[in-house]
């Protein structure tokens, strides 16, 4: 998969939010729509932005309450006139350096789609970008419903997670080149970090898996009958990117142990050269003893003797 441009977001000044400021009385609310088609993004939801949806929307309560809860599991909500849906995605956190999980709602129906990032989503932001400043991108996705604007919101962002698991990928191939270049020291920290990034992003990826099953059963309440493949390739890339990450995992184990032999075979060899020396050492020491009893014991009877004799010339 090609990995998206970094986006070059022109928003209005409303649309920018700054934690450290007190949060506004106005709906941070942005929208795009065209052929009788609305699509809304709204980031980091607040009370505003709730008492905005329940003036303009009639969802269901517990919904509203799904939307400001921070504890929710990937899980699609079917009503007679809208679906509710809620995804889960990797995006990686640069003050911390480790990916966390980003939570995308979306309000699905036939002349709206509505979007609820908890936190920034770059693929999410990015093609929001496009529709609401270009014309003919917008023209060409809200032509073909809301269905296939929700297929496209959510394969880009699956499309996302490629070039982040290329980046493990390579840093799983650059700490084995480094293991067998006498490195196994420095690649230990290294190892552990890599091993929780790959945890975090099956903890991520694991749950919704069978939510894209139900995603690929509903599709067709908004989509066209000749579009219905379209949503069999996010079950695959959602497939693809789980195989990555299992086999991510099972390298990472194996450099793992490769690298704790390494420096076991490593301290072992220290520990041969330090008994080498100390058997060495006590050797040279019992040599020496022992020459020096030899001499002392030589001493002793030539004196003997030498007493011996004077006394026998005394006499």
């Amino acid at each position: 998969m090609p990995s998206l441009p970094k986006p070059r977001l022109r928003r209005s000044a409303r649309a920018r939010v700054d934690p450290a400021r007190p949060a506004s009385t106005e709906p941070q609310v942005e929208s795009v729509e065209w052929g009788g088609l609305r699509w809304i993004n709204i980031e980091r939801p607040g009370p505003a932005e709730r008492a905005w949806l329940e003036e303009h929307f009639e969802f269901h309560p517990l919904d509203y309450e799904d939307v400001l809860s921070r504890n929710q599991r990937p899980k699609i909500d079917e009503y007679d006139d809208y679906l509710f849906i809620v995804l889960y995605f990797p995006v990686f956190d640069k003050t911390v350096g480790r990916l966390n999980p980003a939570e995308l709602d979306i309000f699905i129906a036939p002349d709206f789609l509505i979007t609820i990032p908890n936190t920034p989503i770059p693929p999410v932001e990015y093609l929001f970008e496009r529709c609401r400043t270009n014309e003919e991108v917008r023209e060409g996705l809200f032509s073909k419903g809301s269905g296939y604007l929700l297929y496209k919101i959510v394969d880009d962002s699956f499309d996302y997670c490629f070039p982040m698991l290329r980046k493990i990928g390579n840093k799983l191939e650059r700490m084995e080149e480094e293991i067998f270049e006498g490195k196994a020291e420095e690649v230990v920290r290294d190892l552990s970090n890599s091993k929780q990034e790959i945890i975090n992003f099956r903890k991520i990826i694991r749950p919704q898996r069978a939510v894209l099953r139900d995603l690929e059963r509903t599709k067709q309440r908004y989509l066209a009958e000749e579009m219905e493949v379209y949503f069999d390739d996010i079950v695959d890339a959602s497939e693809r990117i789980w195989d990555m990450l299992e086999n991510y995992k099972e390298v990472v184990e194996a450099l793992e142990d490769t690298n704790e032999s390494v420096l076991s075979h490593r301290v072992n060899e220290v520990l041969r050269v330090l008994t080498s020396i100390s058997v060495s050492g006590r050797i040279t020491t019992l040599n020496a003893v022992s020459t020096f009893s030899t001499s002392f014991t030589r001493c002793e009877i030539t004196d003997s003797f030498v007493s011996s004799s004077a006394s026998t010339t005394s006499l």
